[in-house]
């Protein structure tokens, strides 16, 4: 079974919420960078067209609320 783009898109963006938080907790994060412009930066260009800043949000409550229950 093939991964569609939207299905990928979410992996990526789960994936550099994972990263982005790593990263921060380190304080290896360039100063002022948010999680939407790290997630944008990851993100493969044949696949732009399906993130928005609604998906980023949803997936990070998503995450967020399955780590903490």
């Amino acid at each position: 079974m093939t991964l569609t783009d939207k299905e990928k898109m979410i992996a990526i963006i789960s994936n550099g919420i994972a990263v982005f938080s790593l990263l921060q907790e380190r304080s290896e994060l360039p100063e002022n960078t948010t999680m939407y412009d790290f997630v944008l930066k990851v993100v493969p260009k044949d696949i732009k067209s399906e993130l928005s800043i609604e998906l980023i949000d949803e997936v990070f409550q998503y995450v967020t609320s399955a780590h903490s229950s």
